[in-house]
């Protein structure tokens, strides 16, 4: 199929598509992902389906098909819907939830760093690389941040660097 011929398929039957796979689907951002899918397939087919009729029953076959596939796959059985999911995290012990919520009320810019030097294990040079700030303003932003945990939580940190 030429790109023009491509161009015209998508545009004339883009929206039947979207229609039947949301209808399938109930999400319209699956929907949008089987959009795409469905005319990537028809790109890169072997034997094209023609014109006219042929070709709308054939996306409409491989948008069932694809739809099928989606809804049987096993990611989307574990899924659940964001509304579904509680606004914090769940802990199991009480101090894990006091630190979440100290680290959670520091400035974004605090958050940031320690969380790339903690958790991430980023150097303070690749910290400031990646923040595109100097490595002495990774430095003094993260021994603000400990500073302020430490007020807060009334704790000793062990500054490791």
């Amino acid at each position: 199929m030429d790109r023009d011929g491509f161009t015209r398929s998508v545009e004339r039957y883009q929206n039947t598509v979207y229609r039947l796979a949301l209808h399938i689907l109930g999400s319209p951002q699956d929907a949008d992902d089987a959009v795409q899918e469905v005319f990537l397939r028809l790109l890169g087919s072997a034997r094209q389906p023609g014109e006219g009729e042929h070709l709308r029953r054939w996306l409409l076959r491989v948008t069932v098909n694809y739809c099928r596939d989606v809804l049987k796959s096993p990611w989307r059985r574990r899924r659940i819907d964001l509304e579904e999911l509680p606004e914090q995290p769940v802990f199991l012990r009480p101090e894990h939830q006091a630190l979440y919520e100290t680290v959670m009320a520091l400035p974004e810019k605090y958050r940031t760093v320690l969380y790339l030097f903690y958790y991430e294990e980023l150097s303070t040079r690749e910290i400031a690389r990646l923040l595109d700030l100097g490595q002495s303003a990774v430095t003094t932003r993260l021994s603000r941040a400990r500073q302020a945990l430490k007020e807060q939580l009334g704790e000793v940190w062990q500054d490791e660097e």
